[in-house]
């Protein structure tokens, strides 16, 4: 039988195995000149794609205050009027901004800001309480983020919030957080076939937490959309992407990035799913404590990817599969790297 629900790590809440992510339905929002949206977006379908998300099971949706300066939290609490029960909401917090500019403006790991920025949320989405409180700041020393803990158990106390968590990359922010702070349900952090994260993974086991997991396609290239050849607009983040984003480079898709999605394209598929469908497939397979979050901004997308519910995890040979071909990827890349360099006599400058 497929499971098609998760315990948010030791909280006890049950969410779906798959959730929402909401970045894109922010619109436009940049630091400076550089675009941290994912350009235009419509409102109006951005409320229909997550009610159609709720009506085929994903209850969790994950945004944050920044997405969008704020535009975010409004739209998702908009379309969860009248059915907020029927919603875990996940947002984080930590990084400043103008809503009226829509310009990112720093970053803020004070208890006092943690506190307005708290209630800012709520007014935004429109809603009493939230369900999962991320830190946003991937980077924060731990002891700044410890210091935090008091005031985040304060704001469980209050009903302000139900849990928290960390969004980030790195192995002893997740473990200083699920080993000291009592509410901490959850470490969010990059997972897909493209890129595996078994440090992380195994903090999550060690501390009975949810591997919350953004980037589960690669932020399109497993959706396979995108060709060598393709390029995004300049109002879209991965068309400007930045030395963080590691995908995309000069508005096209990294080629290096494509090649590993060809290699898998078969085994992800080989059952009928769609490329989509099989990357989220390879990471509950990975694990049985992820939770995907894919970007949705139409009710296309989050059609597809609740499909891919019905159909669970990759099966045993299938994953197989996909961790042979990239093995035999990163061996033919080492070897390349490896190679001696000779000469050529006919091409005195050339490598071969």
């Amino acid at each position: 039988m497929v499971q098609s629900t998760r315990t948010l790590g030791r909280s006890g809440i049950e969410v779906s195995a798959l959730g929402m992510g909401c970045w894109a339905i922010g619109g436009p929002w940049a630091e400076g000149r550089t675009p941290l949206g994912w350009g235009a977006v419509d409102d109006a379908e951005s409320v229909r794609a997550i009610r159609r998300a709720l009506d085929l099971g994903v209850t969790l949706f994950d945004t944050a205050d920044t997405y969008g300066a704020g535009h975010g939290e409004r739209i998702l609490g908009r379309a969860l009027t009248g059915h907020r029960d029927a919603a875990i909401i996940a947002t984080k917090w930590g990084y400043t901004f103008d809503e009226q500019t829509r310009q990112a403006t720093g970053s803020d790991a004070s208890p006092a800001y943690l506190h307005r920025a708290v209630r800012a949320s709520l007014r935004r989405l429109g809603t009493d309480r939230i369900d999962l409180y991320q830190l946003h700041l991937a980077d924060l020393p731990v002891a700044r983020a410890q210091a935090l803990i008091g005031t985040l158990e304060d704001l469980v106390t209050d009903g302000l919030i139900r849990t928290y968590g960390w969004s980030t990359d790195r192995v002893d922010r997740a473990a200083a957080f699920g080993q000291h702070a009592p509410h901490a349900v959850a470490v969010q952090h990059s997972l897909s076939v493209l890129r595996d994260a078994p440090e992380l993974l195994g903090v999550c086991e060690k501390y009975d937490l949810a591997s919350v997991n953004r980037g589960p396609l690669g932020m399109g290239l497993l959706t396979g959309k995108y060709q060598p050849d393709s390029t995004l607009p300049h109002d879209d983040v991965r068309g400007m992407a930045s030395g963080w984003l590691e995908w995309f480079r000069g508005g096209r898709p990294a080629p290096e990035w494509l090649r590993r999605v060809q290699a898998v394209r078969a085994a992800l598929t080989a059952d009928g799913r769609t490329l989509a469908q099989g990357a989220l497939g390879w990471i509950w397979a990975r694990s049985d404590r992820s939770i995907p979050i894919p970007g949705c901004r139409s009710v296309a997308q989050v059609e597809e990817n609740a499909a891919a519910l019905t159909l669970g995890p990759l099966t045993p040979d299938h994953f197989a599969e996909v961790e042979r071909q990239l093995a035999a990827l990163r061996t033919a890349a080492l070897r390349e790297a490896d190679r001696p360099y000779w000469p050529s006599p006919m091409l005195p400058t050339a490598r071969p």
